[in-house]
């Protein structure tokens, strides 16, 4: 039996309208507990707020997310917004005994993150930091292989995110380049997805050692017409280290020309190895040595009904994109919200981000020692 929950999203950009259309999903495809009911969404643009929440089917719309928490209509609340706009919205809708959804990174810095992190350890209430990457099914079959022992001991865990969105220097300024906005570039934009996937697949990193560099130092702000000091950094590298004794290269860069969103993951164990692309989301490669003579990674179309979430979409070989991720983390949220129970270890909870905001900030204080940092 199902029943309706109130919706409230601050926000109407990019990750709103993807939030937004995966509310509408949950309802039309699986068969989740829980039915979303679009109560508000909250911005600052009174005219784009009204055109975006009027496509979407929202009921009423605020200028002021205050209002939006305080709206009795709206039992969830998801925060798309700004990261500068995460821990006050996220502290007081949780103080308000909102369930939560966050999106990524929880916040600008360790600092912050820990506060939010803290806060929802004091609420009754459910929470989940939106890393929608744990929800592509071949993500979640290759956790799955590797809980299972099919790659053995695992020896190497390799992420790198790469965009090309900024190579170009005259790529304007926006706020993502802005520290007081952002916190950081490419480190927490992009960084902070493959950090959350090197914990989820392969454990806690305890020590990280790396670099971050910006390459184009200043940018034209086309409100100002005036030349900004970009305060971020642009690409990062990084090793780390795992508690359970496995090593790790990370990379993220927004200057990498000839990719669009290359999110490439793979984990070596002494049995066999998975890799992943996201720009091939349907496929995962995989490769065991029991496979002999004919030892080779080998690409399986995940879109089988066996397969994690395909048994709402279409008939097998009929693949699906990068909006369905949000509709499947949506729907996890709403199950777990109708049972009273912690989203984990399946999504990623505020204390998950608190851990990445403190691997990032080691990262960013390594590129400043030269040393290793724990971040234990």
């Amino acid at each position: 039996m199902t029943r309706s929950v109130g919706v409230g999203v601050i926000g109407y950009g990019f990750m709103g309208k993807a939030h937004s259309h995966a509310f509408r999903n949950v309802a039309a495809f699986t068969d989740s507990p829980l039915v979303p009911s679009l109560e508000a969404m909250s911005g600052r643009n009174l005219e784009n707020l009204k055109q975006v929440a009027s496509r979407f089917g929202y009921k009423r719309v605020y200028t002021d997310y205050r209002d939006l928490i305080k709206d009795q209509s709206v039992e969830v609340v998801d925060n798309t917004a700004p990261n500068n706009v995460h821990k006050d919205p996220v502290v007081e809708a949780l103080e308000a005994g909102k369930h939560v959804i966050c999106e990524k990174p929880l916040a600008r810095n360790a600092e912050e993150a820990y506060e939010i992190y803290k806060a929802s350890e004091r609420a009754h209430v459910r929470h989940m930091l939106a890393h929608n990457y744990r929800f592509v099914p071949a993500i979640v079959l290759a956790k799955r292989l590797i809980s299972q022992g099919f790659l053995g001991r695992i020896y190497h865990f390799k992420g790198l995110y790469l965009q090309q969105w900024l190579s170009n220097p005259d790529a304007p300024m926006t706020w993502r380049l802005k520290r007081e906005f952002a916190g950081s570039g490419a480190l927490g934009d992009l960084g902070s997805h493959v950090v959350d996937l090197a914990r989820y697949l392969v454990g806690e990193v305890t020590a990280a050692k790396g670099t971050a560099e910006t390459f184009v130092k200043e940018r034209l702000n086309p409100q100002t017409s005036r030349k900004e000091e970009v305060t971020v950094d642009d690409a990062f590298h990084a090793l780390i280290k795992f508690q359970n004794g496995a090593t790790g290269v990370i990379e993220a860069s927004r200057m990498a020309t000839g990719h669009d969103n290359s999110l490439l993951i793979e984990v070596n164990g002494d049995q066999g190895s998975l890799r992943f692309n996201l720009e091939r989301l349907n496929e995962l490669e995989v490769y065991s040595v029991k496979d002999a003579e004919v030892r080779g990674f080998r690409t399986v179309l995940v879109t089988g009904r066996d397969h994690p979430f395909m048994k709402f979409w279409w008939p097998p070989g009929h693949i699906i994109g990068w909006e369905h991720t949000f509709t499947h983390e949506i729907y996890h949220f709403l199950t777990r919200v109708n049972e009273d129970r912690d989203v984990g270890p399946e999504a990623a909870t505020f204390k998950d981000g608190w851990r990445t905001a403190v691997i990032l900030d080691a990262i960013l204080k390594s590129s400043e020692s030269g040393k290793w940092e724990s971040t234990s």
